[in-house]
């Protein structure tokens, strides 16, 4: 019996590992990361959210290993820097791409 319930607790172990490792194995980030980049993408958002320049529900974030990528429509340029600027102040942001495009 203790047998049968160890191969069991090593099964679901062994599939635990798999199915949560999957970004891990792909070699895209830990999981650590993954928390600290949905951490750093959510607190962009909400600077956008709290600037009333920035349309925040025009602009996309992306985050991979603290690069945010931002992209969507604004409504001029100065939106657009203002989003940028916004996104870098962000702890933990290493760069940014903004490929935000205006569109008046």
């Amino acid at each position: 019996m203790k047998y049968a319930r160890a191969i069991a607790f090593a099964a679901l172990a062994g599939i635990t590992v798999i199915s949560t490792g999957c970004a891990v194995v792909r070699g895209q980030e830990t999981a650590g990361a993954y928390v600290d980049d949905t951490t750093i993408t959510t607190a962009v958002k909400a600077k956008f959210i709290e600037d009333k320049t920035v349309a925040a529900s025009s602009i996309n974030v992306e985050t991979l290993n603290g690069t945010v990528q931002l992209s969507g429509f604004a409504k001029s340029g100065a939106e657009k820097s203002q989003a940028e600027s916004l996104a870098r102040s962000v702890k933990n942001v290493r760069e940014v791409h903004n490929n935000i495009v205006v569109r008046p």
